[in-house]
């Protein structure tokens, strides 16, 4: 029997858009002749949940006589008539299959509010006035989140959007708990998993299901299907990969996990995956297959066939999202954070620019793991067929890159083709914040449809940012988040606090950077991250070189990934969480930067020692624009129109922009030669160089620097030409 595969994405990942790696997979083993199917079951655990029939049996699962309930919950269930009347609307109008509806929710008399919508009081100060559709959104999301509170409470305790019993995922570094939880009765939220993943088998009839498990949240649901199919059809093969595997299980030495899965596959799953198929065919003995976990004779092992090479990325196919009900997601918004609402907020097809990260020296990161660390960029034509062939079969055209960081030059070299083929596309991906984006770049990726980057700002101190191999300076990020914002480019930063031997006044002047960064305007959006030392990272392979002991009882035999620790500098950084959280929440609003550092804080700290004019001067004194003959230009306007009035020996140049027309008088001979410079380096045309510009100039008029230093040149840059 020919194989035929179901890749599953186990509840919960993400509300608004599939996590991509079943969609990749897919991809790939079409690229093979292999039949597959995919399920994200996160989103359709969700639907049937939250519907008239799911809550119906969530209330009727609740007895007021004998349930201790909260307050919050009494009050959800005493307005269960209002929730069943309003669910099936409202899930409609999130997943824009029912916009009208706006107009009632926004008004605020036509939801069940419960204790999320005390936060709404601030509303207006914090994020101004919201348009209709928006608001409505924002109040559709507390109404879903007070009923989470409700299933969390009386359900399933391990509920969440986004986190379905991460916490038995999390750490942990025996599989007892995670076993514990197994072996309980099957509860409302497993009966509705387990009766999707029937429904899928028998559609589908495969040979093989293979989970996704990107988060620690996704992992009960894997094994809970897992379990299932064991018991109910023991024929089929049951295998597990993603992000989870990849970082946490890859010193796996518990038995038991294989009562639930037969294979853990690592890293990139396309070269182990051809593998293990052959093998269920009968092609080739367990023992040739490549980085996965099995059991045999009772004991976990370890297969890599590291003869077979990896797949390279150009030939591991376009990401399939067939078989996805990608109508069905629901676009929420998280106002709080503007790029957490870009997460959450309408359905982002997934592409990867590169494999890897062409940086890999940071030290806090798992920089020694394939994920990371094999480096393979694809170039900007394959990448632009894949976009092509993606929006075809999607029908959307918004795009997030999920690199670990992304390429500038192949930023650029996509960014070009995708002008150059007139495509209309919106994306946004993770970057370093590099002297590589200069103004002019990040001009280029707005014109090509980029909305915002996101980059490890971290410790916003320049020691630490040394420590850990960042290859920046604060001064430099300044001066890159300043070319993005100029550029229309939204802008995030990771910020991290608690980096080994980090101390109390470092943690506060890295406050202050951040203060003044979003007080110029040139960050928009920041999460702070508590520093966590990994088993694959730098510091966690070597923590003495970073002033750090690890603690704890060493390697277990489940999951193995974050490292308990002490920082030998002493300082207790849960001290700063929550001042920290504070301040930026005021900043990301524009407000709260004339309140004192220590004001944010319960505990003392010490005055800032940057100073408070740091970030402006950084800003306004990076030198102008050098032009080196090996740099490219490119014209990205429209061509203009030529007028010759050659009795005056003069010429008109007329451009039409989008939002205006424009015309510039040069003489004739100028005219004539600006005209032909521009086709010259239009962005249809292969790149040229400053050299070859300088000389065609040279030849007929005199010094390029002439050229440059006039207005003429000035008109032409504030228009579309750019130097790259």
């Amino acid at each position: 029997m020919a194989s035929k595969v179901l890749f599953i994405t186990p509840p919960f990942a993400q509300l608004n858009t599939p996590y991509p790696a079943t969609a990749y997979l897919k991809g790939f083993l079409k690229t093979l002749g292999v039949e597959s199917n995919q399920a994200d079951l996160g989103i359709e655990v969700i639907l049937r949940l939250f519907s008239k029939t799911g809550l119906t049996n969530v209330f009727d699962s609740i007895d007021p006589e004998i349930t201790d309930l909260s307050d919050n919950s009494a009050r959800i269930v005493r307005l269960k008539a209002n929730y069943l009347q309003t669910i099936d609307p409202v899930i409609a109008f999130l997943q824009d299959k029912n916009p009208t509806l706006a107009y009632t929710i926004s008004q605020g008399d036509y939801l069940p509010e419960a204790s999320r919508f005390e936060q709404i009081d601030d509303l207006e100060w914090a994020f101004g006035t919201l348009g209709v559709r928006d608001k409505a959104r924002y109040f559709a999301t507390l109404y879903l989140e007070d009923i989470g509170d409700l299933i969390t409470e009386v359900i399933d305790p391990h509920f969440g959007f986004s986190r379905y019993a991460e916490r038995l995922g999390m750490s942990a570094s025996t599989f007892d708990e995670m076993n514990e939880a197994l072996q309980q009765p099957d509860g409302l939220i497993d009966d509705i998993l387990l009766g999707l993943l029937e429904e899928k088998i028998k559609r589908y009839q495969p040979t093989s299901i293979a989970f996704s498990v990107p988060f620690p949240g996704n992992l009960y649901g894997a094994f809970k299907c897992g379990q299932y199919i064991k018991k109910h059809h023991p024929e089929i093969s049951v295998w597990m990969g993603g992000g989870y595997p990849n970082t946490e299980l890859r010193s796996l030495k518990e038995p038991r996990v294989f009562d639930y899965i037969d294979f853990i596959v690592l890293d990139d799953g396309e070269a182990p995956i051809r593998l293990l198929l052959d093998h269920l065919d009968g092609k080739v003995p367990i023992s040739e297959l490549k980085r996965t976990f099995v059991r045999i004779d009772g004991t976990v092992k370890f297969l890599n066939n590291s003869a077979v090479k990896d797949v390279p990325q150009r030939e591991v196919g376009t990401p399939d999202y067939s078989d996805l009900k990608l109508q069905d997601y629901l676009s929420v918004i998280e106002i709080a954070n503007p790029m957490h609402r870009l997460w959450s907020d309408g359905r982002w097809n997934k592409l990867t620019l590169a494999h890897g990260c062409y940086w890999g020296k940071c030290t806090f990161c798992d920089v020694s793991l394939d994920y990371i660390g094999r480096y393979e960029p694809i170039n900007a034509s394959i990448l632009c067929d894949r976009i092509e062939e993606i929006m075809a079969q999607t029908g959307d055209n918004g795009f997030h890159f999920v690199d670990e960081a992304a390429p500038p030059a192949l930023m650029r070299d996509l960014a070009i083709e995708i002008i150059r083929r007139g495509i209309t596309v919106v994306w946004w991906t993770n970057i370093r914040f590099e002297s590589s984006f200069t103004a002019d770049l990040c001009r280029l990726l707005r014109a090509s449809g980029c909305i915002a980057v996101s980059g490890g700002l971290e410790v916003a101190s320049d020691r630490l940012l040394a420590l850990i191999k960042k290859g920046v300076t604060v001064a430099q990020v300044a001066q890159v988040t300043n070319h993005f914002t100029q550029a229309g480019i939204m802008v995030h930063a990771y910020l991290m606090y608690g980096f080994p031997t980090q101390t109390t006044q470092e943690t506060i002047d890295s406050l202050e950077m951040v203060r003044q960064l979003f007080e110029a305007g040139v960050l928009q959006s920041g999460f702070w991250h508590r520093f966590a030392m990994t088993a694959h990272s730098p510091v966690g392979l070597d923590p003495a070189a970073f002033g750090v002991k690890r603690v704890g009882a060493g390697e277990g035999t489940f999951a193995n990934n974050e490292l308990d620790f002490v920082d030998t500098a002493g300082v207790d950084h849960a001290l700063f969480s929550e001042g920290l959280r504070k301040s930026l929440f005021n900043y990301m609003h524009g407000v709260g930067f004339e309140i004192p550092l220590k004001e944010w804080f319960e505990t003392k700290v010490p005055a800032t020692t940057i100073s408070k004019k740091f970030i402006s001067q950084q800003i306004q004194n990076e030198p102008a624009i050098a032009y080196k003959d090996h740099q490219r230009i490119i014209w990205i306007g429209a061509q203009p129109e030529l007028i010759s009035m050659e009795e005056d020996d003069l010429s008109e140049l007329v451009f039409s922009g989008k939002k205006e027309d424009f015309a510039m008088e040069l003489p004739l001979e100028l005219g004539k030669w600006v005209s032909g410079f521009l086709a010259t380096v239009a962005y249809t045309e292969p790149l040229k160089t400053i050299k070859q510009i300088r000389e065609s100039y040279e030849a007929e008029f005199g010094e390029f620097d002439e050229l440059t230093d006039s207005e003429v040149w000035e008109i032409l840059r504030e228009h579309g030409l750019l130097v790259l």
